[in-house]
């Protein structure tokens, strides 16, 4: 009897041990959670926020430099192929640069002989074109299809021959014809006191002669010029860089002209003031400056 109860204790002791292992298996497969209180609003409110723990940042791809690359090849900006003229067509656009020069050299004498150039200006824009047409003319004898006469005819040159030649002036100064006394002097330089007293005399007894002979100018040092200008009772005395234009010099008597007819009343006087007068010719300094 004992026997039997005890296979009988054994079997149900290994059922319950089974049965729990078994139980203890699908707990862990499908855990259960444990439901959540509404009547709990914090815990829900925090349940259902998302996520916002940080998150590692999406890395670049890294280009794999372990194979060889296509090499670079630079881009040109806006390149147009080379113009293709003819030998004919070259040779008419070389004889119109010749033709156009022709016509700058005729134009140039013109301006002289109208005095808006001095004898300085005309000779060296005058000796630039001479030689640019001479250099045209032996490059097409050697070669006719050569281009290279275009670099030649380039522009800008003549514009800075007329400024480096203009004549500049250096002083200014007026004299009282009866007197030989200086009125006004603009500017630093000045001939000798012997010299202007041996010209103005000069030029008193020729304006009572024959009248007044108009400007009169010539060379002294460094070929600077000196241009006397007579007026009815005084003389301007300009010395310039350069001999002037014929331009220059009408505008010299204009302005003497018309500083004598501005210190009409003043100068007739007899002794004035200086400083009383007014001097248009201030204007060729100003014109300098700028």
């Amino acid at each position: 009897m004992s026997n039997q109860d005890d296979s009988s204790d054994f079997s149900s002791s290994l059922l319950r041990r089974l049965l729990n292992e078994k139980s203890a298996s699908g707990a862990a497969e499908s855990p259960v959670s444990e439901p959540v209180s509404p009547a709990d609003p914090e815990q829900v409110t925090l349940n259902s926020l998302p996520d916002s723990s940080p998150k590692s940042p999406v890395r670049p791809t890294v280009q794999d430099d372990s194979q060889p690359q296509d090499p670079l090849t630079p881009s040109l900006p806006n390149q147009h192929p080379a113009e293709v003229v003819s030998p004919r067509e070259q040779m008419q656009r070389a004889e119109e640069a010749l033709i156009s020069l022709r016509q700058k050299m005729a134009k140039l004498a013109a301006e002289f002989s109208q005095g808006k150039l001095n004898p300085a200006q005309f000779d060296a824009i005058y000796s630039r074109y001479s030689e640019q047409r001479d250099i045209i003319e032996r490059l097409l004898t050697r070669n006719p299809e050569s281009q290279a006469w275009q670099s030649v005819v380039q522009s800008g040159h003549t514009s800075f021959l007329r400024q480096r030649f203009e004549a500049r002036v250096l002083s200014y100064a007026i004299y009282n014809q009866q007197t030989y006394d200086l009125i006004m002097l603009t500017g630093t330089i000045q001939l000798d006191r012997v010299q202007i007293e041996a010209v103005m005399k000069r030029l008193v007894a020729i304006i009572r002669e024959r009248g007044n002979p108009g400007p009169a100018h010539r060379k002294i040092s460094d070929g600077r010029c000196v241009l006397f200008v007579p007026g009815d009772t005084t003389v301007a005395m300009v010395i310039y860089s350069l001999e002037p234009s014929a331009a220059q010099i009408r505008r010299v008597q204009d302005i003497h002209r018309d500083f004598e007819r501005a210190n009409k009343y003043t100068l007739s006087g007899g002794g004035f003031d200086a400083e009383r007068l007014v001097y248009p010719h201030r204007a060729l300094f100003e014109e300098k400056q700028h």
